[in-house]
């Protein structure tokens, strides 16, 4: 077993899968956010971005890098804004960590033949590399945060109750991580409980459950960067129970 986790994208990486803008929010929340930003902007070509990105070098001298051949030449329009997105999620995701990721690679499947990763996705992978987590309820519970409709009466609410009864009582220790996974990005718990969980920034960012109504959200919705699930206020206990199963299996977060 692996005792370090890794972040989610790795695990894709591994089993040839395609990398979303999900799996860029767990990585930089800002350039995730400065993308939704654009998509939301009648004309782009007024910030005169072209195919380029600028980095840092380690000498604190910065450098620009082309996203395509001549890239610095070809302006961000609305009509190239989805290539633009894409290119900056490449560079980004892969491009700029290619080296280290192909001796990951190269080094990973010297061990597992590629082919024998082909029945998992990349949460069972994650869980067969690091292992089942040990998982204290009394300790998740308390150290739970609530916020929206949930916020008032907190563990007491109807909704709030019917949650941890299903994840306590129906839910096996599989599933329990695997929720944990849809919410914070990771199946890991750390050594010292939930009360310092954290964020993809680095920051303490409790598990939160923020209730909303059923007609803006029809299912559960995770935000990994804050460690928050967005959880309708379902009319049935088994509802509820559907409802995040199918969520947490089809980890049916987007770029908004």
């Amino acid at each position: 077993l692996v005792s370090g986790h890794m972040v989610r994208h790795y695990y894709k990486h591994l089993l040839g899968w395609p990398i979303t803008f999900d799996d860029l929010e767990l990585v930089d929340e800002d350039i995730f956010n400065s993308c939704k930003t654009l998509q939301t902007m009648e004309d782009v070509s007024c910030l005169y971005l072209d195919f380029t990105v600028t980095e840092d070098t380690m000498m604190g001298v910065k450098k620009e890098i082309e996203l395509v051949k001549n890239g610095a030449d070809i302006d961000v329009t609305n009509d190239n804004l989805p290539e633009y997105l894409e290119c900056r999620l490449k560079y980004w995701m892969v491009g700029r960590v290619r080296p280290q990721l192909t001796e990951l690679l190269l080094g990973f499947f010297d061990v597992i033949p590629e082919p024998l990763l082909t029945v998992f996705d990349f949460q069972e992978l994650e869980l067969v590399m690091c292992g089942m987590p040990t998982i204290d309820m009394d300790d998740w519970k308390a150290q739970t945060e609530y916020s929206g409709h949930y916020e008032d009466e907190g563990e007491d609410h109807q909704v709030v109750q019917w949650f941890w009864e299903v994840v306590s009582d129906v839910f096996d220790m599989e599933y329990k991580a695997r929720l944990l996974q849809f919410v914070t990005g990771t199946s890991g718990v750390p050594a010292r409980g939930f009360s310092v969980l954290q964020g993809n920034d680095g920051n303490i960012r409790l598990f939160t459950i923020h209730g909303l109504d059923v007609e803006q959200c029809l299912y559960p919705r995770a935000h990994t960067c804050f460690n928050r699930i967005d959880l309708p206020k379902y009319s049935t206990k088994e509802e509820l129970e559907e409802k995040i199963r199918v969520a947490v299996n089809v980890t049916g977060f987007d770029i908004e």
